[in-house]
């Protein structure tokens, strides 16, 4: 068997997510139809396995997946054959052939995500899908001081969704960006970190937002963290303005993403 490292783009609008879900389509399900048809259909089928999750709506710059497959191509080859069957709202960026150790998910160390708001009067039909819509006028330098203490290892309970299976909801952020671009009237913020909890960055966009626009005081968020309390952060921001932008197998740092 070969093991290929793919990483992929897609349009999530008309995704129910990445993870197979039964009667729904998803991402997973599709790059593993693509891939079986490429392997001739084999038995047992093979399984395609991501550097982690998205939700329905979310969209991915640069994604990882890893599969294994019984028989060598070029990597060019293997990205061209992909590319032949998939829809137009996945493209592979990159084929690699790799170690068998490789694995998309486990090899991980940390990723980075966008989220993307537009400040516009009302919602830009041809932006709906791909950004979110904040309309109140926020202070990013007021975001930027505040988010400066997500910064480092927390326990993030108060900013972790029902539902999520997480074994512990400590992470480690690395860094956040956060700025204003104007030719697009949008805020754009950057997170990077060893992982992210179940709708922990839309939680915590919600959040700084709220800060932005004077809802909460600056030093709120120390104050939520230490409550480890879901109710006290309130407010999750809609999905369609989330991208997953890099995944690094590079750093030292295990990677713990539930996104």
């Amino acid at each position: 068997m070969y093991r290929y490292k793919i990483t992929f783009a897609y349009d999530g609008a008309n995704f129910s997510g990445f993870q197979i879900q039964p009667h729904k389509r998803t991402v997973e399900q599709v790059l593993k139809n693509a891939v079986n048809k490429i392997a001739k259909n084999p038995d047992p089928e093979i399984s395609v396995i991501g550097s982690g999750r998205t939700d329905a709506g979310v969209h991915a710059l640069n994604q990882v997946a890893h599969f294994d497959i019984p028989y060598k191509l070029s990597n060019e080859s293997m990205r061209k054959a992909l590319n032949s069957i998939l829809p137009l709202d996945i493209l592979i960026k990159k084929a690699e052939l790799v170690d068998s150790d490789f694995h998309a998910r486990f090899s991980a160390h940390r990723k980075t995500y966008r989220y993307r708001v537009d400040q516009g009067e009302f919602v830009d039909p041809f932006k709906r899908n791909y950004t979110s819509h904040y309309k109140i006028p926020v202070d990013v330098e007021l975001m930027r001081k505040a988010s400066q203490d997500f910064i480092g290892e927390h326990d993030f309970t108060s900013f972790v969704a029902s539902g999520s299976q997480a074994k512990s909801n400590v992470r480690t952020v690395y860094d956040i960006q956060i700025r204003r671009d104007p030719a697009n009237n949008e805020v754009v913020f950057d997170f990077t970190g060893n992982g992210f909890l179940y709708n922990q960055i839309r939680i915590m966009v919600a959040f700084l937002l709220e800060i932005g626009s004077k809802q909460r005081p600056v030093d709120d968020v120390k104050r939520v963290l230490a409550a480890k309390d879901r109710t006290q952060a309130r407010m999750t921001a809609p999905a369609n303005g989330l991208y997953l932008v890099e995944v690094d197998y590079g750093s030292t740092d295990k990677n713990i993403d539930e996104q």
